[in-house]
Parts: structure tokens; C-alpha cells; sequence
């Protein structure tokens, strides 16, 4: 009655020992012959012919002939009942790859829709790379933007990979899990994004006997003792629930039981940190009925019978996944004092439940169907490959495709009460930047269920979220470490590799500028003998170069402009003049930074700390964490603020009040009142009924500042407001 993906079989191996015609001949009869007609039964034929008079000769590590595992591929798709073009494809995928076939050829005989599929399959092997992951990650971006095109590609990949995992065993151990620890990586989260839950199921299962083979022995073993015990009680159970529904007046339904795989039950022992014994929710039912008020119906039915688990409610036909998957997901408490899990679908949902984004090119009366299912899948295909817009390097995409193929999803609003899914774990960061780009780079905070939050908190299902922006911020490297979406690492990247350069080399110019008119006695000028000089001792190919690198902090510029006065003919010795404060006007990018320590603001008086790597650090003179590096002068840069600055800036205020209802929202408002945003707060119990909130808020100098302090003490219930430095 518990059905469940079984392993590969012996038996189904009979093709080992058949020969190629006879084992294709029974696929066209058992499979191909229930749906296909006699002129696309005959059209695969030729397929077969054509990839079996290149493969002829070729073996594979068993010994078997080649041409046995194109046709097996071939005879999974069509367990899925795949169209004939696709078919054909399948038993041509390795023909490029590994035979002297060529893609004109293809076109020539079958077409260039199936000469596309069979490209996009096959491995890039013309071109030399460096590294191994360098080429696994470059065949992985080609065969996913071949698949953006035709999910089809996509579809025969995953069939070749599952029957070369269910064969696997031939390889040395080695390469059994470097191959294993590849698929359960990126193959099968893709299968369970594409909706091919049972191949995902399959493939996660061999990998996990390939990678941890005696774990994987003793569960199967535990699994097989429970299931001898309870067998008899898990068949009354799905009685009882037949006869529940028959009771409720519904005829037309079905009820099918299966237990978890190997792999799931692994993967829940490790999150809850149980032991198997300790696990009561490995069997689960489906329901299939008519229509979706059928489905809603048998849920009250079920949660009426059985008590539900709370927060193990699922809706996933009002809000479908990205695959186009619905079903409504429940756990329940059984009689035998197992949770057990029941999802209910419609006939319609189960079929794409069953074959996932391949129900578009299921073979229904010579059309294609389910145009929903193929647009949401084309839609998350587009989402997914939009890394490869902004990043040149493969392994660096290979990274993002990793990231992004979370199989969990949460859904949260957008203020307009549009639904926005994200992958679980996602931060108000990444939501920023699924809404735009610009709002993203521009974010300084969230407001999730009209509560302030910092950019780091993690999203929950059914959050709220209002992204807060500034003009004035901007990415930081600090960044990636709480962006979990590929578009949102990948954007930050983008900026700050792009950002970063420009900044340095105009910082680099400003500084050397300024550096060398004291060297040399008011000319900035840098003759271009001394220039060619200068470079030939510190290695460097262009003048850019060397301005980069002071731009970066790498080169002090005060040491480049000595080495200059020295190579200058008028290099006389005598007094410098004194040394010119660098103007500082706020928008000088990422290699000007404002120390959070101190966070100075114009008005201040600050000095400029050269910090290798990162440019120039702003700081008040009396932030007392530069004292220490004031005793190395040439680090330390004067510099002043320039008279017009119309950036904000973020200043740290402590203010202590009374915990009285309605006191935070006061000191907010009086905030808001002055033109400034609250982009961080922190909130410290105190004694005596006083709490201290410590605020991140925007300004545009002292006076500003000021006006702001003194509206919040004239608010009641504040006994303190102070500026925070160090």
C-alpha cells in the first residue's frame, strides 16, 4: 500500500545484455505505442538509427554498449509520456559530445529545434580552462541559458544524470561522491524546482547512499522493521480515511498512501536533532478529488476527523509555487499517535504534481498543454539566470545557482498588498532588491508589520514590508554577509566592483595632487619622463595604476609624491609648504568613507585615516579611537569639510525616557518633524521604569543635529538626549 521511488533494480537493466533494435523496439511497443502515433513512433526510430550508428563501438565502464544509455534516458522521458521531439533529442544528447556527429548534421536530418536540445545538453569542449570548477561552472551557465530558451534541456539533463546515478555504482568511490555531492547540490533541487518531485526524491536517495552508505543502510533497515509492524494499521488508517470522505457525501475521489524517502527522513532527524525512533511523521496521504472547492471541502473534513497540527497548514493552490505546483499540505494528529502529513489536489494538479513543468510538453492529442505551468516555470528561469547578465565569472555564477535553489519559499507583501516569494532565509536586504535594483542600493532600512528593522532581519511567511531609502547610502561589502538571494549578491558585487574603482581613482588623483604640490612647490604638473621613471621602479604599467592604488590606501601619497620630487630635475631641497586640507564633499563614493565609531558630520572637525585597502577613513579628532594611529603621521590626512554639502549623514544618538505608553512614538515623530529618518534603533531596559533607545538617524550637519536634540527634549517623558561618539 506505501508506495515510494525504488532504487534501481536489476531488473530494470534487462537492456545490459539485449541488443540495441530489440531494446528500442520494446520501448516504441510498451511505452511509446499508448500515446504516440505510428509517424512519431517512426521519427524516434530514425533518432535511434542515427545515434546508434555513432555510438557503434563505444562502451561504457559495465561494458555494456554505449548506445543502451541514450535509449534508457529515452524510456524514462517517456514514463512521463514526453513529445517525440524530445524523445528524439534524448537518444541524440551525447552524439556532439562524444561522437564525430555534428550539430549541422543534426539539423540537417531532424531539425534545428532538436539540434538546439542536443547542443544545449552537451558539455563545452572546444575551449581549454583553467581549473576543473571552472569548466563544470562555464557547461552549467551554457546549459542553463540553452534551458531558459527550452526547458526541455533541462528536462533530458535531469533524465541522463538520474540514470547515470542509478548506474554509479561501476565508479571508483572517489568519483561516486564528487559526482553525488554535484547532483544533490544542483540536479536535484533543480528536478524539485522544475516540479519533478519524484525524480528530485530518487536522485537525493542515491546520492545519499553514495555519499554516507552506512547511514543510509541503517535507516532503510529501520524503515523496513517499522513498516513491518504498523503495515496492517497504516492500511486501516487510509480505510478510515476513504470512509471519512464517502461519509461527507464525496464519491469521486482517491486516497493513495506512501511513507518519506531515506534521504527526508535523514534530513528531519538532522533538523530536529532526533533520533528515528523519536520521529513519528514518516508516512503521509494524498487525496485527490475533483475541483478546488472539493479540495477545501476534504481539509474541513480531515481537521474535523483528525486534530491538525498547528503552524502545519500549507496553501499552496491559492498561492501556487514557482513551478506551478499546488496542493493544499496539512499535518494531522493520527490514532496511532503518529503526525501523519495529507495534501489534497485536484486530478488536474496532481498531473503537474506528477510531471512538474513537463506537463507543458506532455503529448495531449497533438497539442501541447498547460500553458500556466510552462510561464511560471519560464518566469523562474529568467529569475534564476539573471546572474549571468552581471558577473563574467563562471565559478561566481555557479556559487549563485547554488543559493538560489532553495526548494522552501516564504511569502511576504509588498505595502500594496502584492505577494512577493522569496527564497526562506531571505533578509529585508534581499527583498530590496527584488523589488528594484535602485531600491536595493539605495536601502537603509524596513519597516516589516509597520515595526522598524534592520536590513539583516530574516522574513517570516505573511511579513509585511516597507523598504526605507536614502539618496546618501549606498552598498558596502559588509553587504554580502546578510544577502541570501543571487540577485542581491550579485547586484552588490556588481556595485562595488564598479564603484569602487572609479572612487579610487579619483580619490588617488585628488590626494597625489595635493601631495605633490607640497613636494614641488606649488606644480602639480608631473613631467612625463618622471612619470615613466617612477612606474619602471614600483613595476606598475599605467599611471591609472599607481593612482588606484593610492586611491586604495596600498601607497601613502605623501611617500609617492618624495619618490616624484626626488626623480624631478627641480627637485630642490627646502621648506614645505604647509600642507593644504583635502575638501571633503560628501559624495566622493566608496573610498571616502565616515567611520561609525564617531560618525562625523559637517560641522566637525575630523582627520583622514589612510587604512590599506579601503581608502580613506573619515574620523572626528576627538574619536578616541584614532589616538593610537595619530603617531603615524604619514597615515593621517588633514582634511575639511567643503562649504555646500547637501548629502545626509548618519549621526548615533542615546536618549533615555520613561517606559510610558505612547513615549517612543513621540520622540519618532519629533524626529520626523525635523526632516531626518530613524535608520537604526536599539531599545535597553533601565532601572526605575526608564528605558534608553539608542537611534541611527539622518542629518545634514551640527545644525541640523542640534535642532533635532532639542525636539526631543522637548518631548515628555525624555530625561536625556546625547550625541554617541567612540
Amino acid at each position: 500500500m506505501i508506495k515510494n521511488p525504488s532504487p534501481y533494480s536489476l531488473s530494470k537493466r534487462r537492456f545490459f545484455t539485449a541488443s540495441p533494435e530489440k531494446a528500442i523496439r520494446a520501448v516504441c511497443k510498451n511505452r511509446l505505442s499508448s500515446y504516440l502515433s505510428e509517424d512519431a513512433i517512426e521519427d524516434v526510430y530514425k533518432a535511434f538509427v542515427f545515434a546508434e550508428k555513432y555510438h557503434r563501438g563505444q562502451t561504457r565502464k559495465s561494458g555494456e554498449q554505449y548506445i543502451h544509455h541514450p535509449i534508457e534516458v529515452t524510456e524514462t522521458l517517456a514514463e512521463l509520456r514526453m513529445d517525440s521531439r524530445t524523445l528524439m533529442a534524448a537518444l541524440l544528447h551525447d552524439v556532439i559530445e562524444d561522437t564525430d556527429a555534428t550539430k549541422e548534421q543534426i539539423i540537417d536530418q531532424f531539425g534545428e529545434d532538436i539540434a538546439l536540445l542536443v547542443d544545449g545538453v552537451s558539455k563545452i569542449g572546444q575551449i581549454e580552462f583553467a581549473t576543473k570548477e571552472q569548466a563544470e561552472a562555464e557547461n552549467f551557465r551554457k546549459m542553463l541559458m540553452a534551458m531558459s530558451e527550452d526547458v526541455r534541456v533541462m528536462i533530458i539533463k535531469l533524465a541522463d544524470r538520474l540514470h547515470n546515478m542509478r548506474t554509479l555504482s561501476i565508479m571508483r568511490a572517489e568519483k561516486r561522491k564528487r559526482i553525488s555531492q554535484q547532483t544533490i547540490d544542483i540536479y536535484a533541487p533543480i528536478a524539485e524546482r522544475l516540479g519533478l518531485y519524484h525524480w528530485a526524491r530518487e536522485l537525493q536517495d542515491l546520492c545519499f547512499s553514495y555519499l554516507y552508505p552506512k547511514r543510509h543502510r541503517a535507516i532503510e533497515k529501520a524503515i523496513k522493521f517499522r513498516e513491518g509492524n504498523r503495515k496492517l494499521i497504516v492500511e486501516k488508517l487510509q480505510n478510515s480515511l476513504n470512509q471519512t470522505i464517502e461519509n461527507a457525501g464525496l464519491t469521486d475521489f482517491s486516497v493513495k498512501g506512501r511513507r518519506k524517502t531515506v534521504y527526508s527522513i535523514y534530513k528531519k532527524m538532522i533538523k530536529k536533532r532526533q533520533s528515528f525512533d523519536e520521529l513519528h511523521d514518516i508516512y503521509g496521504f494524498r487525496i485527490i478529488v475533483d475541483s478546488v472547492d472539493e479540495c477545501y471541502r476534504v481539509l474541513g473534513i480531515i481537521h474535523n476527523t483528525y486534530k491538525p497540527i498547528p503552524g502545519r497548514f500549507v496553501d499552496y493552490v491559492a498561492i501556487p509555487k514557482a513551478n506551478g505546483y499546488q496542493s493544499l499540505h496539512t499535518v494531522v494528529f493520527g490514532p496511532l499517535g503518529d503526525n501523519i502529513e495529507v495534501q489534497i489536489r485536484t486530478k488536474e494538479m496532481d498531473r503537474i504534481a506528477e510531471a512538474g513543468v513537463a506537463a507543458h510538453w506532455i503529448y495531449k492529442q497533438g497539442e501541447s498543454s498547460n500553458e500556466n505551468s510552462s510561464h511560471l516555470a519560464r518566469q523562474w528561469l529568467l529569475d534564476l539566470l539573471d546572474p549571468k547578465h552581471h558577473t563574467g565569472n563562471p565559478v561566481e555564477f555557479l556559487e549563485h545557482l547554488k543559493t538560489d535553489l532553495y526548494p522552501d519559499e516564504v511569502y511576504v507583501f509588498t505595502p500594496k498588498g502584492d505577494i512577493k516569494k522569496m527564497p526562506r532565509g531571505s533578509t529585508a536586504l534581499d527583498f530590496a532588491y527584488a523589488v528594484h535594483t535602485d531600491v536595493g542600493n539605495h536601502c537603509t532600512g524596513a519597516r516589516i508589520n509597520r515595526s522598524l528593522a534592520s536590513l539583516p532581519t530574516v522574513l517570516q511567511n505573511g511579513d509585511s514590508v516597507e523598504i526605507i531609502t536614502s539618496k546618501s547610502s549606498w552598498p558596502t561589502t559588509a553587504w554580502l554577509n546578510y544577502a541570501v538571494t543571487a540577485k542581491a549578491r550579485t547586484q552588490i558585487r556588481n556595485y562595488l566592483k564598479h564603484q569602487t574603482q572609479g572612487d579610487a581613482l579619483k580619490l588617488g588623483k585628488r590626494l597625489l595632487a595635493g601631495a605633490t604640490k607640497q613636494r614641488l612647490f606649488g606644480r602639480r604638473k608631473i613631467p612625463a619622463k618622471v612619470q615613466q621613471k617612477l612606474l619602471q621602479e614600483l613595476q606598475l604599467d599605467t599611471w591609472s595604476e599607481l593612482l588606484v592604488e593610492v586611491g586604495f590606501g596600498k601607497r601613502l601619497p605623501d611617500m609617492v609624491a618624495r619618490q616624484i620630487a626626488q626623480l624631478s630635475d627641480d627637485s630642490a631641497e627646502g621648506e614645505l609648504e604647509e600642507q593644504e586640507p583635502l575638501i571633503i564633499k560628501g559624495s566622493e563614493g566608496l573610498l571616502v568613507t565616515y567611520s561609525r565609531c564617531c560618525c562625523p558630520i559637517p560641522g566637525d572637525s575630523i582627520l583622514g585615516i589612510f587604512t590599506a585597502g579601503h581608502g580613506l577613513v573619515v574620523h572626528t579628532t576627538d574619536c578616541p579611537n584614532i589616538s593610537e594611529l595619530q603617531r603615524q603621521p604619514e597615515k593621517c590626512l588633514l582634511v575639511d569639510w567643503d562649504d555646500e554639502i547637501e548629502q545626509h549623514f548618519n549621526v548615533r544618538l542615546q536618549v533615555k525616557l520613561n517606559h510610558v505608553s505612547g513615549a517612543f512614538a513621540a520622540v519618532a515623530t519629533a524626529i520626523a518633524e525635523n526632516g531626518s529618518n530613524i535608520n537604526h534603533v536599539d531599545l535597553h531596559e533601565g532601572a526605575d521604569n526608564v528605558r534608553q533607545m539608542d537611534f541611527v538617524v539622518e542629518v545634514t550637519d551640527r545644525i541640523h543635529l542640534a535642532q533635532i536634540i532639542k525636539a526631543i527634549y522637548r518631548t515628555p517623558n525624555v530625561s536625556k538626549v546625547n550625541r554617541q561618539k567612540g
